[in-house]
């Protein structure tokens, strides 16, 4: 909460603000009222700022309210020993508002509010006199104070707890957006990268012995790598909301391509399609379809012998797709660092349509599976 001024350092508090400032202002401002309004001794007047300064203590020198407000009670009290300093008795409203204003209720600032309240009752009773004040309204001229205070205060404690929600809400959401990002830029550049090293690792194996087929699976991973940074520029587009850029619809129904630019690319892969691909919520479908596509390049990279099958089933409550990789995996190379982000790219794409997800080995390969209940 930005006031142009320090903020308290405990919760519960407020720091130096201009109505802490004006509380310490209007306590001197009711001492030459009171004295003025009927004349008294020195002693007593001085007894009256006395108080004042220890208000002015808490408002400008930071002094806790709870090591003024015995002093201030007393002071005051007996600053009315004749009744002719009544307007003083407004030093317990000011101090019955600090004390429910500025720090959270416990059970010693309920005592002190109590026992301020009491002070009037207190002067009035030794007082003894047709000059006596009038307990009972100095009495609600201090509880009302008090309960302001307490309101006002709550309030702020309220409006801080729901910056900090907003704060953290804020946070969240980038750091959402954040992972989004680095998923589509994962299974973009990570699919096109493992199509582009099965065509160049192709390539590599008949260099001596066939130019033809070098060429074609040299023109294969040229499309691949230009299909992909389309792909991806689309994909920054999106991000940037740039006009006229639409957000990817991929689906269930182009599972298949992606199957099909696999097997292009040298990878034994299969896709199988059963029920109808069409009319599946379009967040799930750009779920599965980018789920296969992360599937399809870590079976490129890990199990490129393998067979590779790819089976999507839509139920009238399921939808369910199946990446298994039966053949030899490539074994893991312990030197090797990886952050294992496209399973964990997978997991969370996964969660945010409420799906099930799992990966891991089964007898005879690896198997990735995603199911979504309609």
């Amino acid at each position: 909460m930005d006031r142009g001024v320090r903020t308290a350092d405990r919760p519960g508090e407020r720091g130096p603000d201009l109505s802490r400032v004006g509380v310490g202002v209007l306590a001197f401002v009711f001492v030459p009222i009171a004295a003025l309004s009927e004349p008294s001794s020195l002693w007593l007047v001085a007894a009256l700022t006395a108080a004042a300064l220890g208000l002015a203590a808490w408002a400008f020198l930071e002094v806790p309210v709870h090591a003024v407000a015995v002093p201030v009670l007393v002071l005051t009290a007996v600053s009315q020993r004749d009744a002719g300093l009544e307007p003083g008795l407004f030093l317990l409203s000011l101090l019955a508002i600090v004390l429910t204003g500025w720090s959270d209720l416990t059970w010693t600032s309920v005592t002190l509010v109590l026992a301020t309240a009491a002070t009037p009752v207190v002067v009035a009773l030794l007082q003894r006199g047709e000059d006596s004040i009038s307990g009972g309204i100095w009495v609600l001229a201090v509880l009302f104070p008090a309960l302001m205070g307490w309101a006002f205060h709550r309030q702020e404690k309220l409006a801080a707890e729901l910056e900090r929600a907003r704060l953290a809400l804020a946070e969240q959401a980038v750091l959402e957006e954040r992972r989004r990002i680095a998923r589509d830029v994962h299974d973009l550049v990570g699919h096109g990268l493992a199509a582009m090293m099965l065509q160049i690792t192709s390539a590599r194996h008949v260099l001596d012995r066939d130019t033809e087929e070098v060429r074609e699976a040299l023109t294969s991973a040229e499309d691949v790598g230009r299909r992909t940074l389309q792909d991806l520029r689309r994909t920054v587009g999106v991000l940037r909301d740039e006009g006229g850029v639409q957000a990817p619809l991929e689906g269930l129904e182009q599972i298949g391509d992606l199957v099909e630019d696999a097997r292009s690319g040298g990878l034994r892969a299969e896709y199988v399609a059963r029920g109808p691909q069409d009319g599946v919520e379009q967040s799930v479908g750009l779920t599965m379809f980018r789920i296969a596509q992360a599937a399809l390049a870590n079976a490129a990279i890990h199990a490129p012998a393998a067979r590779t099958v790819v089976t999507s089933t839509v139920t009238s409550e399921n939808v369910t797709l199946e990446v298994l990789s039966s053949g030899p995996l490539r074994p893991a190379d312990p030197h090797e660092r990886r952050g294992h982000y496209g399973l964990r790219g997978m997991q969370e794409r996964a969660e945010v349509v409420g799906g099930e997800f799992s990966a891991g080995p089964v007898p005879g390969g690896w198997l990735v599976r995603c199911g979504v209940t309609r």
